[in-house]
């Protein structure tokens, strides 16, 4: 992977850097600098303590007479070996006015020196002061300047006396001097050491900030690194779980395989539509548990330049063919590099019976705009036929064949209206005037119609209610059409007699009712059980095959369904969901 794609380094964007660089270094710029002034300040101090302890011992000498003049040879001679000392640059003692009284330089004796001073405040002032000078032999120097104050000055006669036994140091020919005048010290301190100390101290001073801000720089890097870090496994978390559970709740089934077609992931879907018992198969060589006919479509030359769909019948666990919709497609990541396949697995049965179910339901729509056109082309022409047939019947009263022939017409015609009537009812949307009723009172009220046709077939009808069964919203003449219809099935199906047995009860819910009618008559050849419901279906000879039908469409009127179980001589059940939700609360 080219790290130049990357929009940032380590996951940091590079905002992050400019910040950090924009907050730290004017920070430890300042310490730095702070730093340096402090040492700077330091080493001032440093050679101003020294200057001051110079002049105090300058000005002691004199007080404790080691001096029999403040301008004489020893003087002059202390200041000359003081001056020997590798950091004094000079020594010079001058009065208020710049002239040069004592220096350690004895060639300055009579000459002015600070004349680009206010001599004059400096001697007022008694503090004492520094700058900075250059001298031609030794470069700059640190120089400390005040009033000096010895002690009380000799006699003048003995300071002539005193000064002409030094021939050999020059004598300032100035006026002599009165007793106490104003002197100025002047003490110059060589900074070289200092210097080159405060550089190394400086130097020192600047790799400690560089460093300090490189740790300072790294620390911040590593809080973001690590908030990084912990937001991206955070989110890596979190996309995990949400992967995770959408694969395993995901409809379809679905295996992912590596390159050596060994199992990788596999959803519940997957496991449940192959078959599979084995509830971790990760790991496996899917061959070992995944039919071939599936795996097949990895090894297909198209999949190489994307995903591969086909429709595949396969057998699994020797069961009947299922129908499955294979999408098979190959993983690469970023470089195209491959990492493995992806089958994904759609169960196919239930989109077959919904096809199914549509196709039936727009033969039954063309079927019902055929009915409705039929029906009135031929209840005219019926209505003329038994108009007729009525008027032959009692002309030819007294001819019993012609009159039993007429009336023969006239049952027949009867019968077309009927059927007539059936197809228009099962054309025609169903409408329903709904109402709260208990299930048990509609049935009874069916029953009761039914009776003396009972017990002229001895057939036993046995009713059972239970007791948490709620009230439902139906229309109560048209479900006492459906079960009309179902129970006369019933006695057809019992011609020898037999028994009934009507149950109501909850659905598992609690929230819907069922009705189970069972009979023990002759039962239903399971290939006939797929098409009850259809319009004209029939096994009776004398029956139109809409009566059914039109029972299925009006509980698929109140949402409810119908369905029936049976084997060939073990009898026949009908079960009828009615949703009673609603009407659970209202009762």
């Amino acid at each position: 992977m080219n790290p130049l794609k990357n929009k940032s380094w380590l996951g940091i964007p590079p905002w992050i850097f400019i910040g950090a660089v924009l907050v730290l270094f004017p920070i430890f710029a300042f310490m730095t600098a702070e730093n340096i002034h402090r040492q700077k300040k330091q080493s001032i101090n440093l050679l101003q303590e020294k200057g001051a302890a110079l002049i105090r011992s300058f000005e002691a000498g004199t007080r404790t007479g080691m001096m029999d003049s403040w301008s004489g040879f020893q003087l002059q001679k202390l200041l000359m070996e003081t001056s020997q000392q590798p950091d004094i640059v000079h020594l010079i003692v001058t009065d208020f006015e710049g002239w040069v009284l004592a220096s350690s330089d004895p060639e300055q004796i009579g000459k002015q020196y600070g004349t680009d001073m206010n001599l004059q405040q400096i001697v007022l002032s008694g503090d004492m002061q520094w700058r900075t000078v250059t001298d031609a032999s030794r470069g700059s120097a640190f120089e400390i300047y005040k009033r000096f104050t010895p002690a009380r000055s000799m006699p003048p006669g003995i300071k002539r006396k005193r000064m002409k036994d030094m021939p050999h140091f020059p004598i300032f020919p100035g006026p002599e001097a009165k007793p106490d005048p104003p002197r100025i010290i002047f003490i110059g301190l060589d900074t070289t050491s200092i210097d080159q100390s405060i550089q190394l101290d400086m130097r020192h001073t600047v790799i400690m900030g560089t460093i300090l801000l490189l740790i300072g720089f790294a620390g911040v890097m590593l809080l973001f690194m690590a908030m990084s870090y912990r937001a991206a496994r955070s989110s890596l978390s979190r996309i995990k779980a949400f992967s995770d559970t959408l694969v395993d709740n995901m409809p379809v089934g679905l295996t992912a395989l590596d390159m050596e077609l060994r199992i990788v992931s596999i959803n519940p879907v997957a496991l449940q539509l192959l078959n599979i018992t084995d509830t971790n198969p990760v790991g496996r060589y899917a061959s070992d548990i995944i039919p071939q006919e599936l795996l097949s479509l990895v090894t297909h030359p198209d999949i190489h330049h994307g995903p591969v769909i086909q429709t595949i019948e396969c057998c699994i666990s020797g069961a009947e063919p299922v129908p499955f919709e294979i999408n098979a497609a190959k993983l690469t990541d970023e470089d195209q590099s491959a990492l493995g396949y992806v089958i994904l697995l759609k169960d196919l049965r239930e989109v077959a019976s919904l096809r199914k179910a549509l196709a039936r339901s727009q033969r039954l729509a063309s079927l019902g705009s055929l009915s409705a056109g039929i029906a009135h082309e031929i209840r005219n022409p019926l209505s003329s036929i038994k108009g007729f047939a009525t008027y032959f019947q009692e002309r030819y009263a007294n001819v019993p064949e012609d009159a039993q022939t007429a009336s023969i017409l006239i049952q027949e015609v009867d019968r077309l209206n009927r059927v007539v009537s059936q197809l228009l009812e099962f054309a025609k949307p169903v409408t329903l005037s709904m109402q709260p009723i208990l299930p048990g009172s509609l049935i009874a009220r069916t029953i009761a119609l039914l009776k003396q046709q009972a017990l002229e077939k001895n057939i036993e009808i046995r009713i059972q209610e239970g007791e948490t069964v709620h009230p439902v919203s139906v229309d109560a003449d048209r479900m006492n059409q459906v079960l009309l219809n179902l129970f006369l099935n019933a006695f057809e199906a019992m011609p020898d007699g037999g028994r009934l047995d009507v149950s109501i009860e909850p659905d598992a819910s609690g929230e819907n009712c069922l009705i189970r009618i069972a009979d023990s008559g002759s039962g239903i050849h399971p290939a006939n059980l797929t098409q009850i419901f259809d319009p004209y279906f029939t096994t009776k000879s004398s029956g139109t095959g809409l009566g059914l039908a039109i029972a299925h469409n009006i509980i698929e009127a109140h949402q409810g369904d119908i369905r029936v179980e049976s084997e060939p001589g073990q009898g026949t059940v009908v079960i009828i969901r009615l949703p009673g939700k609603s009407l659970k609360a209202e009762g």
